[in-house]
């Protein structure tokens, strides 16, 4: 994993990009790190990325218990809404992927709203599994140089990383329920929970049926991992 900060993370990008070095990008929270560890095409998705952003404060925290240097959290929304900017700031184009149709038409209705000078190359929901290849090749040829997938994990870490040389695009990031956020059909934890690292039951409350078991088992599982390797050491 990166230790780094958001200005660092997005300054590294952009010299990337205008580099014309390919980038393929992931944030790791507490609930990927834990599902890595039984899901190797998942772990190998994540290990094949160039930058390593920290999203978590469970993941920061534990680091910090461990010995390591972690300045800040990156979240993966955060460094979504940075990176758009700096996009529009360097005439850079976006592609958006991910989450239903309408959704994903809202997000970037209201990304153009903030960014009016943002050039988006395209938009498509994330439900294509019985084509792949067609949307790779409409990504392709709409000339993005971003690309922002928002769809869960492990899918996006795995699709990012099998069609990574057809993409044609010069940095792609997975942002799970980011579009979802930007839309307004999710809401984000206040940012004291944030701070605190409690957005994870923000949004255990918020979708308890499809979310308790993904933050509750795997933080347990984690907590436990720190543990024993506090003790190694």
């Amino acid at each position: 994993m990166d230790s780094a900060t958001m200005e660092q993370s997005v300054g590294a990008i952009k010299q990337r990009i205008l580099a014309n070095q390919f980038t393929q990008h992931v944030v790791v929270n507490v609930a990927k790190l834990v599902n890595m560890r039984k899901d190797k095409t998942l772990a190998d998705s994540v290990r094949h990325c160039d930058i390593i952003n920290i999203d978590g404060m469970g993941v920061v925290w534990g680091a910090r218990l461990l010995g390591h240097d972690v300045p800040e959290r990156v979240a993966g929304v955060d460094l979504f809404h940075n990176l758009n900017a700096m996009a529009e700031k360097e005439g850079l184009s976006v592609f958006y992927l991910g989450a239903k149709q309408e959704v994903v038409d809202e997000t970037a209705w209201k990304m153009r709203k903030t960014h009016p000078d943002l050039k988006i190359a395209g938009v498509h929901h994330g439900y294509f599994w019985d084509d792949e290849e067609a949307v790779v090749n409409l990504i392709k040829k709409s000339g993005a140089q971003l690309l922002f997938v928002a769809i869960t994990s492990p899918k996006k870490e795995n699709f990012i990383n099998k069609w990574q040389d057809k993409l044609g695009v010069k940095f792609v990031m997975g942002v799970g329920g980011t579009f979802d956020v930007v839309a307004g059909k999710v809401k984000r934890a206040p940012v004291w929970m944030q701070k605190a690292g409690l957005e994870w039951l923000y949004r255990v409350l918020q979708e308890p049926g499809r979310m308790w078991k993904r933050y509750l088992v795997t933080n347990s599982q984690f907590a436990w991992l720190l543990v024993r390797e506090k003790l190694k050491r």
